[in-house]
């Protein structure tokens, strides 16, 4: 009893100090729209009709939230080994690309087989692509945010010339007039969708997703190396740990997330991939994962968050005639408050944590 008291203490004291941050990046957010002369109410419930108001703009939400759910994922399960992943938009985009060719290539194939194949192409994809910053991180002592960002570079412009080669074609579509896009996947390699509606089993997997990463970190061996080498590389190896392997694994395990969030938003959004189509949800992810602290099960509540601030802006925007560019204000502010969480336990006067309960992703730059 006592433990289970103890426990919820700890993620209740876990959740306060994000929750904190959010309701003070609104606050300052409804002080900025008043200081522009508009009205601050009817944008903060143009942008609460806009994202939960009625059942389709739940749905909208949701299928938003999708893709950030997933890929904020793996870049928290990074963050727990000390890794600062900012390759997840790379990752997104080889895990899509490996998609759209296996759910072109396998044809005649039933529905059941055909989606967990193009699931997997897709994973095994981003798998590859995280797994070089790992071996050159393990290997020979190459940092992985510069490797990560440079990896990004390569997959869009491979992404770009694999689309829009013509001459022959390569991935491209030959009936698309603009040249934008690949072509589509078979029918049968479409992800279900519920209720005649935009959302797609992909949000079934981002569960599925969650959990397996929870049970991996906290249940398993692998999960427990993963967190020691996050926490102090040095004592892992003491104890006898591989350390590369370790990095290599973790980093290759969060390009497999990157790219089934990336493989989830082709199959579900009508099967083809445009050079454009992850333009920032890369970097979007690493702020869900910062939001969340690293928690897998946290990434779900700021994942559909960050959805449902972008699904309802376009309504405040109307309602308040304000700049869409607002709710990125408020995104900014938040992280701000996340990032720099002296400033709230000092506006609050909350307790200081202890060292343990910090971001394990704070270690990965000084590996």
């Amino acid at each position: 009893m006592i433990a289970t008291m103890h426990h919820l203490t700890s993620t209740f004291k876990s959740l306060l100090l994000p929750f904190l941050a959010i309701f003070t990046a609104l606050v300052l957010g409804a002080l900025i729209i008043a200081l522009t002369g508009k009205d601050w109410l009817a944008a903060y419930i143009g942008l609460w009709e806009g994202c939960c108001g009625s059942p389709s703009a739940l749905i909208n939400t949701l299928v938003r939230s999708t893709p950030f759910i997933i890929s904020g994922l793996a870049v928290a399960l990074s963050f727990q080994a000390g890794l600062f992943n900012v390759g997840a938009e790379g990752q997104l985009y080889v895990g899509a690309l490996a998609a759209i060719v296996v759910g072109c290539g396998l044809q005649g194939l039933p529905n059941f087989v055909h989606v967990p194949l193009t699931l997997l192409a897709g994973g095994f994809g981003g798998l590859l692509w995280g797994a070089i910053p790992g071996f050159l991180k393990a290997q020979v002592g190459s940092h992985e945010v510069i490797t990560t960002i440079m990896l990004n570079y390569i997959a869009l412009r491979l992404t770009e010339w694999l689309i829009k080669s013509k001459n022959p074609y390569i991935l491209g579509d030959p009936f698309d007039s603009s040249g934008e896009r690949t072509r589509s996947v078979a029918q049968s390699a479409l992800l279900p969708h519920f209720f005649k509606t935009d959302l797609h089993a992909g949000i079934i997997l981002a569960g599925i997703l969650v959990l397996l990463v929870y049970w991996l970190l906290y249940h398993t061996t692998i999960g427990f190396e993963l967190r020691t080498v996050g926490k102090n590389p040095h004592a892992a190896r003491y104890a006898g740990m591989n350390v590369p392997q370790t990095i290599t694994l973790a980093l290759a395990l969060s390009g497999a997330l990157a790219g089934l969030a990336g493989t989830s938003e082709v199959l579900g959004h009508g099967g083809v991939l445009e050079a454009d189509f992850f333009a920032g949800l890369g970097f979007d992810s690493i702020a869900i994962a910062l939001l969340a602290r690293s928690n897998p099960l946290a990434v779900v509540a700021s994942g559909l968050l960050w959805g449902a601030l972008l699904t309802g802006a376009r309504l405040m925007q109307v309602r308040a005639e304000l700049s869409a560019d607002l709710i990125k204000i408020v995104q900014a502010l938040i992280l701000l408050f996340v990032a720099a969480d002296q400033i709230i336990r000092q506006l609050y006067r909350l307790r200081e944590t202890k060292t343990s309960e910090k971001t394990a992703f704070s270690q990965g730059w000084g590996n």
